[in-house]
């Protein structure tokens, strides 16, 4: 008896002290519930929609499981606040089953009802738009926006004094005859709750959603009618967020909580930040625990990268390096589930709401992602350790010579597409976190800079490195000489290769020897029937400055002479612009030649036939002038006359004749032609013919080509 008397009394200073600070401080309890006085207004069953209203309970009734999205402004909300009125007057009626239903948990019938409730909830918060929220905290956002929503129309709904006619389908129809484009939006007269047609390419035509704006601006709402007066109604459910945000658990909280003392209650139910006392202390508890954990496991990963090496045996080597890589990877893997838990617990049974669920969450997504993307790496590189060894046993090999072979080509591999889905889920993050779409595309054009600003060594080593292992000129472990260094392969990896010379080893970046004279003195093994073969490739500077067109049939021609050409093979035609800001007419072909007298005198002749062909190109293209004395009726004629001069040549053909320019002196016609013919010879002797033609025509009917005049005008001093 003295004892239990002693815990009464320390009970009841307890809370003496704590009704003292909850005065001094203004700390508020969710169970402190304010009944406001009736507000003056117009009562709810004298609007005009309250009908439909009625109507719309009668239909739940009916069919438990409709829908709450309607195709009118009118079925959306009277859908969404019957069904939130039914959710928020089964979590009080559960709630207080609590001291009488039997059993620690849930009794069947508590639990059906449980669920009943939230597959409502579940319905009406698709009647919100929650687009404007980030992705991660997207539905926990809306879920309570749905509930802040509820109270804010019970405020407006019960306390206006002007009547609400909201549209329905028919109504709606006639608005939109009056309208020159149909109505996509309405707003609730007076308030800022807009509903809006859903435009996502799954949504149903037509349908009424609660904005995005709207649904954003729900919690400025609610704080700006939480403590006025209302009329009560039986749709009304007063302090219903305070109850969803204030308690553990989803709808409903758990039994045990419900049944703690009411004074414990009071006290865990202190309000800090938006929060209870109950939730910020057992989130700081789960947080410092996985805290704790995921401190651990990193210390234990990065004392991997410190592990003691033997040199003395390379198979040992990377047999032990491959069981240290499959380590690491079970380091990481605890920390992605444990994330997971510690957001479950914080966000779904502690049940954090607002601004510091937030900031959780995002701290949670940043943990797991980057989580995420370090194990991408590491396990990609535990894959390419242990594919190296299966690659070489299903060779037949064990020799530690052909499994460094096989890991320098498979490492570098791996490596690389980790980094590509470390970055993937770098970019993913940042989307969930809620930037836009466009704000992470340009993101992307960082790397891109630095590679231009200070990584383009690095670049071209890594690409350099990936042509050494596709292209195998060298292979570790072969005697050959990289420029001037003769020496074995000991290495091939990302950024250099290692030579093994007399006295020394030497590093060379994969650029240089990319570029350098590769010559390999170890035989492999090769087909003796095969045919020799070699690249040629030719540049030719085109020094006139040509128009598209002229390119266009200067590609063309190079083409028809080198596909005339049985001996070029797999020949590729183009032409780019070099450093000095001209165009290089490339040809590249496979030749099969033998020796360098065979090689010179096939470069002779492309070089040659290169040059012929640019000169034909610059002489199918005329301009010709004429005198301003010429009639328009002549002008008219022109294209006419050169068509017939042109075409009188079988292997001419016109392509165009125009007024192209009226010049100083003469109006200028430009007209392009192509030729067939079988040479370069024959090609002159046909540009000669149609000269004299079109001399002959334009005499013919009197279109003079003036000469240069000048005029010298002089005046009296």
């Amino acid at each position: 008896m003295p004892r239990s008397w002693l815990h009464r009394a320390l009970a009841a200073l307890v809370g003496l002290a704590l009704s003292g600070l909850l005065a001094t401080t203004g700390f508020a309890r969710s169970s402190d519930l304010q009944q406001p006085a009736q507000a003056s207004g117009i009562p709810l069953q004298e609007q005009p929609f309250y009908p439909a209203l009625e109507e719309a309970v009668q239909n739940w009734q009916g069919v438990p499981l409709g829908e709450v999205i309607g195709d009118n402004p009118s079925a959306t909300l009277l859908n969404f606040y019957v069904v939130m009125a039914d959710v928020g007057h089964g979590m009080r009626a559960v709630s207080a089953m609590a001291p009488t239903d039997p059993g620690l948990g849930w009794s069947p019938a508590a639990r059906a009802e449980i669920s009943r409730l939230n597959t409502l909830f579940s319905l009406a918060i698709h009647a919100l738009d929650g687009s404007e929220f980030a992705e991660s905290v997207r539905t926990d956002r809306t879920e309570e926006a749905a509930i802040q929503l509820k109270e804010v129309l019970d405020y407006v709904l019960g306390s206006s004094k002007k009547p609400f006619n909201i549209p329905d389908a028919v109504e709606l129809n006639k608005l939109n005859e009056t309208l020159e484009n149909d109505l996509t939006s309405w707003r609730l007269p007076g308030t800022a709750i807009v509903l809006s047609q859903n435009t996502s390419d799954t949504a149903i035509h037509g349908s009424y959603l609660f904005s995005s704006s709207t649904v954003k601006q729900v919690e400025r709402m609610y704080d700006e009618v939480k403590g006025l007066s209302t009329s009560p109604t039986s749709f009304s459910t007063p302090g219903l967020y305070a109850f969803y945000a204030q308690t553990p658990g989803y709808l409903v909280p758990p039994k045990w909580y419900l049944r703690l003392p009411t004074g414990l209650r009071h006290i865990i139910e202190i309000q800090l930040w938006g929060q209870t006392l109950f939730q910020i202390l057992f989130t700081l508890v789960t947080i410092a625990i996985e805290a704790l954990i995921v401190i651990w496991l990193g210390r234990r990963l990065l004392a991997t990268y410190r592990y003691k090496e033997d040199a003395g045996d390379t198979s040992r080597i990377h047999l032990d390096a491959d069981n240290i890589a499959w380590i690491r990877v079970g380091l990481v893997v605890p920390i992605l589930p444990l994330t997971r838990l510690s957001s479950a617990i914080v966000d779904g049974y502690l049940n954090i709401t607002g601004e510091p669920l937030v900031l959780i969450t995002f701290g949670f997504y940043i943990v797991y992602f980057l989580t995420a993307g370090a194990l991408s790496f590491l396990l990609f590189e535990a894959l390419g350790r242990s594919g190296s060894e299966w690659m070489m046993r299903l060779r037949g090999g064990e020799s530690p010579l052909l499994l460094q072979r096989i890991s320098n080509f498979v490492m570098p591999i791996c490596r690389t597409l980790g980094a590509l889905a470390m970055v993937a889920l770098i970019y993913r993050l940042l989307i969930l976190l809620g930037l836009p779409a466009e704000t992470v595309l340009a993101f992307s054009a960082v790397p891109g800079l630095a590679i231009g600003l200070g990584a383009s060594k690095l670049l071209g080593n890594l690409f350099a490195g990936l042509s050494i292992q596709t292209d195998r000129p060298l292979r570790v472990g072969e005697f050959c000489r990289v420029g001037e260094n003769l020496g074995f392969v000991t290495k091939i990896g990302l950024r250099s290769l290692e030579l093994q010379t007399l006295d020394s080893r030497i590093t060379i970046p994969n650029a240089i020897a990319d570029e350098a004279t590769i010559v390999n003195y170890s035989q492999r093994q090769q087909r003796s029937d095969a045919t020799p073969s070699q690249g040629i490739e030719l540049r030719y500077c085109l020094k006139q400055p040509l128009s598209p067109d002229q390119v266009s049939d200067l590609l063309m021609y190079t083409r028809r002479e080198v596909d005339q050409r049985p001996e070029l093979m797999h020949s590729l035609v183009s032409v780019e612009r070099n450093e000095h800001d001209e165009l290089d007419l490339v040809c590249f072909a496979t030749v099969e030649l033998h020796g360098w007298r065979a090689f010179l005198q096939m470069r002779e002749e492309l070089l040659l036939r290169m040059q012929q062909i640019e000169d034909q190109v610059l002489k199918s293209r005329v301009v010709i002038g004429v005198s301003y004395d010429t009639t328009a009726q002549q002008l008219r004629l022109i294209p006419d006359l050169i068509r017939q001069v042109v075409e009188s040549d079988p292997e001419f053909r016109l392509r165009s004749c125009r007024l192209m320019a009226i010049s100083e002196f003469t109006y200028d016609f430009v007209f392009d032609f192509l030729s067939s013919h079988s040479s370069y010879s024959a090609f002159k002797d046909g540009i000669s013919r149609m000269n004299q033609g079109v001399l002959a025509s334009f005499e013919a009917h009197q279109i003079e080509i003036p000469f240069p005049t000048q005029v010298e005008i002089q005046k009296d001093a």
